[in-house]
């Protein structure tokens, strides 16, 4: 049993793709439907033991999976890790999905939290993409796929997250347009709330990450397509994104969030099913915490 993609089994065959954040989450998800479309994928993140563990089940559903520990704030290590991973070829895809931080209102947030975010979620950004280029991209093309997130409405509880976010659309953006001549694409990718570790980690956290998470819980009511989504809906978009078919987009962001930021909080959805989630990642383990019940495919 292999990942139940939509696309073609050799849509990635012979590109090398690198996956930050891969050890967990979204990062896990598109790094195995990634390896199941021919990729030779290699994950990047800061838990060796995470990493091991995905590229286990990567390598026993018979793909191509290598794994690097590091920080993305890091950036010596991250130079290094573009160099040896470009040593066996040129880098063909980059998923920027490594992030974090933690939930708190804008008036509890020191100056060192702040950066900190800056530096996970924008830094680290830059820097990975700014190395895939000059270390071969740039040469033979490619697609860079930034994860953001939605914050069209701002993110209370998430603001230092969330100014992130923004500045790496942007930034975006402008890469899209210098490195657009060598054949390299950029593009994000917001999502909206999705079923993945994440969500659990703020649901356990017993001070203002539960608050914020309780708020969040309440919103998801909103939101016209009447659930969250799955990790497997992120994961299909960044593949498309990586892929041929888009290949005149860039400088976009892609939402996937069942137009949340449009249904403004006092005009609740209407009657109606709303859609059905794709779950096409065979592994899947959805997470409790948004209240869903759907299993994964089998």
């Amino acid at each position: 049993m292999s990942f139940d993609s939509i696309y073609r089994a050799d849509l990635f065959v012979g590109q090398t793709i690198i996956v930050t954040g891969g050890g967990s989450g979204l990062g896990r998800c598109i790094s195995h439907e990634l390896a199941a479309l021919g990729a030779r994928v290699v994950i990047v993140g800061r838990t060796r033991a995470k990493l091991e563990a995905v590229v286990s089940e990567i390598m026993g559903d018979g793909g191509i999976c290598h794994a690097h520990v590091g920080d993305i704030r890091d950036e010596a290590r991250m130079k290094e890790v573009v160099a040896v991973v470009a040593q066996a070829g040129p880098v063909a895809g980059l998923v920027n999905n490594a992030g974090g931080q933690s939930a708190s209102p804008l008036l509890e947030v020191s100056k060192k939290g702040f950066d900190e975010v800056l530096q996970t979620n924008t830094l680290g950004t830059f820097v990975l993409a700014r190395e895939v280029v000059e270390q071969g991209m740039g040469e033979s093309g490619g697609s860079i796929v930034n994860i953001t997130a939605t914050i069209e409405c701002g993110a209370p509880g998430l603001g230092h997250s969330a100014a992130a976010r923004a500045a790496v659309e942007n930034l975006s953006k402008t890469a899209a347009v210098e490195w657009g001549p060598m054949g390299v694409r950029v593009n994000c990718i917001a999502p909206g709330f999705i079923d993945s570790s994440g969500a659990d980690r703020y649901e356990s956290d017993s001070g203002k990450g539960r608050r914020w998470f309780e708020t969040m819980r309440s919103i998801t009511g909103h939101i016209p397509l009447k659930r969250t989504g799955t990790e497997s809906e992120i994961s299909s978009a960044v593949c498309f994104l990586l892929g041929p078919a888009a290949s005149y987009v860039t400088g976009e962001t892609l939402h996937v969030d069942g137009a949340l930021p449009l249904s403004p909080g006092w005009y609740p959805p209407g009657p109606g099913a709303g859609s059905k989630p794709f779950t096409g990642f065979h592994r899947g383990r959805p997470p409790k915490a948004w209240g869903r019940s759907e299993d994964p495919k089998n």
